[in-house]
């Protein structure tokens, strides 16, 4: 325990049945119920751990299958291909294992940063302890500035407000009255004025009180909300299923294949070893272990690409998700707002208005009214509307005060804000004999201390009211002089003149309007959830760029039946006044409809629909832990613009594992070919495991990192999202990835045809069947490589990767043709001029061929 301190009172004696209300429990009883109802924090049990993702990524079956195709070779005597696909499995695992282990870790420090520390009376005396250590019945010490740890009665609340928007969604602080006991046993919900209770996870921002703890850890407003989402699984992204059974129908058509193989050669040749060989050398032509690397990779790469953007992928799959949104259903305050308050118009009482937001010099006459509010206001506020203040006045066109004030100023006397009167009020000596006061509140409080006459009274509450339709929170200004030697007791004894109105609003976020933009570009149907008023919520969403469409209020959606809403859902781009449960009920309408639904949030009533949507966004710094925790993707830096970048590089993987797809199955069927020959033709086998090993160490690179690194296509952000039922490969893909593979087996067999009867040898023929491969399949990267663009753009388009493999590549051939202890040992033998010169053409004609038909099938283009 640290900072203990005698209680201010200095009580004495008491009756013990009173002991724990005034001098709070002792320490021996607040132990006693930490270890009987635990600490005051919430259950860890989903906590990730290393082991437990290292647990889920093996579990993965496309892994799995890699990993037990390793065996296999292992059990079949192949360690060098059975290596290969250990070392494969092991990267996949350890980049997928290293990533989500540091985004685990983020989570944790942003746990650990947003640990409160508690104020409490024990046995008399006042300890600062940790928040994990508060239990119930204990009285906590509340003032400005302060995290409330824990649920709980007010038993004194002295102009205590409080931010509760971490719960209600509503950036406004609200006020807090006091109460008596014997204390209800039903706790209030959250978001009510003068509500004499306090939530664990707000924020006082004025006043003090003294609270006596009636609800902690998993019991409290949070704590619920946090259990609750143990009922909620997080969905298995539908590409994951798509590619499960594409790797399952290739396995079973190479098991057949090879079985097939075997049987062929031990009937037909009467050689059942050589058969064995060739039923190995097609299975491992035809085993897509490709398919399970290349989504890994995929996923974990772009997991660490946005990590560069600060945003964290607390699972990798969840991109790709994300880049299929229909919907995103946003959250306002925090989300698409600052949580902040800024003011931003001020009017005169003759009806002068000034936009602080353009920029322009502010005029001498509106000076007076931003002076007026800093005055009334704390001079170190936490109240976020006294916040406003004080920055408008440190800003330049704000710095000449009206009027003047100097260091002889001193605060004298506090009139703080009351149910009775709902205005603050400040009386501050100048140095001169005359002192001033200055008062800023609600436009009804202000009228009633100025005793304005009633047309004047009318054309105050019409100005407010005006502001008001336009989202603004509204504070009116007075101002009185003073000359008296002691202050009266209450200010209505004051003569004050109205001098003015302020208007606040919680502004956008810089990038919100852009990312619209970019939202609508995308056909991404973009919905705000709040629980703020409905002119509020729409001057927000106009504000934003937000498409206009009907706004539906929290006891609408309650009148509405799930067929009405769903027939509203098309129609709707504001939900306004809703309950932390009807954004729940929202999310699951839109998933029924079909939607593929994203949800943004930062508090503790979004987490439910956060982890019910397909993907939740939470935001890391004014986040909650239960928010961040429940969500696939935390935005670091509370950017809502970073939501746009993450749908860009979801759809960029997609596309571009559409495109190593696509290559992977145009790549084997020339290999499987090549497997098939000797029994087809009566040729001398020619692919044997060692050469099929090497080929997949050019092709995993290959897709990989080749394919991953790709640049996103020019309309990436100007297509809609593709149907949430669409294959990873329809029809038209696959049967051009088909044609690919067909066009390239065939200029190989026309060349083997050449060789064979020109009588050239077995080794020769190989080199030149084996050379003819690699050099298509690096002619089949470069027409893979874009949807759209040229074979001339896929040439001179920048890609490291791309470089790296094909030197890779052209040193393997040459080491294969010029170094006899390698070509010895792949059984290769030099090719002399004409050979090369047929092998030249044979390559240069597959890609030319290929893109001719890419320009007038446009088949890369279906999505």
């Amino acid at each position: 325990m640290i900072d203990q301190a005698p209680d201010a009172d200095g009580s004495g004696t008491v009756a013990e049945a009173d002991a724990e209300a005034t001098n709070g429990l002792s320490e021996s009883e607040a132990q006693a119920r930490l270890a009987a109802e635990g600490p005051n924090e919430l259950p860890r049990e989903g906590r990730r751990t290393t082991a437990r993702i290292v647990i889920e990524v093996l579990r993965e079956p496309m892994l799995a299958l890699l990993v037990a195709g390793g065996l296999v070779y292992f059990a079949l005597g192949d360690l060098g291909e059975a290596m290969i696909l250990t070392l494969l499995a092991g990267l996949s695992v350890g980049i997928t294992v290293i990533q989500e282990s540091r985004s685990e870790r983020a989570l944790e420090a942003l746990r650990d940063l947003a640990s409160p520390r508690a104020l409490v009376i024990r046995g008399g005396v006042r300890r600062r302890i940790p928040g994990r250590e508060v239990v119930r019945g204990d009285r906590l010490v509340l003032a400005e500035g302060d995290r409330v740890p824990a649920d709980g009665w007010l038993v004194e609340a002295h102009g205590l407000s409080v931010d509760e928007s971490l719960l209600t969604g509503e950036s406004v602080a609200v006020r807090k009255s006091s109460a008596t006991a014997p204390f209800p046993l039903t706790a209030p919900r959250p978001g009510g004025d003068m509500l004499p209770y306090v939530y664990s996870g707000s924020l006082v921002v004025g006043g003090n009180g003294l609270c006596a703890v009636q609800a902690t850890g998993a019991l409290s407003e949070i704590g619920r909300i946090g259990q609750s989402l143990a009922s909620f699984e997080i969905e298995t992204p539908r590409l994951y299923g798509q590619t499960r059974r594409l790797v399952l129908m290739f396995a079973a058509g190479g098991v057949g294949a090879s079985l097939l193989a075997v049987m062929l050669y031990g009937l037909l040749r009467d050689n059942w070893l050589e058969g064995a060989l060739a039923g190995i050398a097609l299975g491992m032509a035809m085993l897509p272990e490709e398919f399970p690397v290349v989504l890994a990779v995929f996923m974990a790469m772009g997991a660490m690409r946005l990590s560069r953007v600060r945003v964290l992928a607390r699972r990798a799959a969840a991109i790709e998700t994300l880049g299929s949104t229909t919907v995103l259903c946003t959250d306002k305050t925090g989300t698409l707002t600052q949580n902040r308050m800024a003011i931003t118009e001020l009017r005169l009482p003759d009806g002068r208005s000034f936009d602080t937001r353009r920029g322009d010099a502010m005029p001498t006459d509106f000076r007076s009214i931003v002076t007026l509010g800093t005055l009334a206001s704390a001079p170190e506020p936490f109240d976020p509307m006294e916040i406003a203040f004080h920055e408008l006045q440190s800003r330049g066109d704000a710095g000449q005060r009206a009027p003047d004030r100097t260091e002889a100023w001193r605060l004298r006397q506090r009139y703080p804000l009351d149910p009775a009167l709902l205005a603050v009020s400040h009386l501050w000596e100048t140095g001169g004999s005359e002192q001033m006061v200055a008062a800023k509140g609600a436009p009804e409080a202000i009228a009633g201390l100025c005793r304005l006459e009633p047309h004047d009274h009318a054309a105050l509450r019409d100005a407010a009211d005006s502001m008001a339709t336009e989202g603004l929170r509204v504070l009116s200004v007075a101002e009185a002089r003073w000359t008296g030697s002691t202050p009266p007791a209450n200010p209505r004894e004051f003569g004050f003149v109205f001098r003015g109105l302020v208007g606040f609003e919680d502004p956008l976020r810089p990038s919100v309007r852009a990312a619209m933009a970019q939202c609508r570009s995308a056909g991404i149907h973009v919905v705000m959830i709040t629980g703020d008023y409905p002119e509020t919520a729409r001057a927000i969403a106009r504000e934003a760029g937000i498409a206009q469409g009907e706004v539906v209020t929290g006891p609408m959606l309650a009148a509405m039946d799930d067929a009405e809403l769903a027939r509203t859902l098309q129609r709707v781009t504001v939900f306004a006044r809703i309950m932390p449960e009807q954004k729940l009920r929202i999310v699951a309408a839109f998933k029924a409809a079909g939607a593929v639904v994203g949800m943004t949030g930062d508090g503790v009533n979004d987490a439910p629909s956060l982890k019910a949507a397909h993907i939740g966004i939470a935001m890391g710094g004014r986040g909650t832990d239960v928010a961040r925790e429940a969500s696939s993707i935390v935005l670091l830096d509370d950017d809502f613009g970073s939501i746009v970048t993450a749908i860009r590089v979801g759809r960029r993987i997609f596309d571009n594992l559409r495109k190593a797809t696509a290559f992977i199955i145009a790549v084997h069927i020339p290999i499987a070919g090549l497997a098939l020959a000797p029994l087809l033709f009566g040729l001398p086998i020619l692919l044997a495991p060692l050469h099929i090993a090497l080929l997949e160490m050019i092709v995993d690179p290959v897709c990989s990192l080749v394919f991953e690194s790709e640049i996103e296509e020019d309309d990436i952000m100007l297509r809609p999202p593709r149907h949430p039922d669409s294959v990873l490969m329809p029809r038209a893909t696959l049967g051009w990835s088909f044609g690919q593979g067909m066009i390239a087996i065939a200029a190989i067999a026309v060349l083997l045809s050449w060789g064979w009867a020109a009588g050239i040898g077995e080794n020769q023929l190989r080199s030149l069947a084996y050379f003819a491969l690699v050099a298509i399949i690096l002619g089949l990267v470069l027409v893979n490589r874009s949807f759209s663009s040229s074979l001339v753009r896929a040439v001179t388009r920048p890609n490291r990767a791309l470089v790296a493999v094909a030197a890779s590549v052209t040193l393997l051939l040459l080491a294969a043709q010029f170094v006899r202890p390698v070509a010895e040992l792949l059984s290769f033998a030099p090719l002399n001029i004409s050979e090369a010169a047929a092998l030249a053409v044979t390559v240069l004609l597959v890609p030319l061929l290929l893109e001719g038909l890419k320009r007038f099938l446009n088949a890369g283009r279906s999505v």
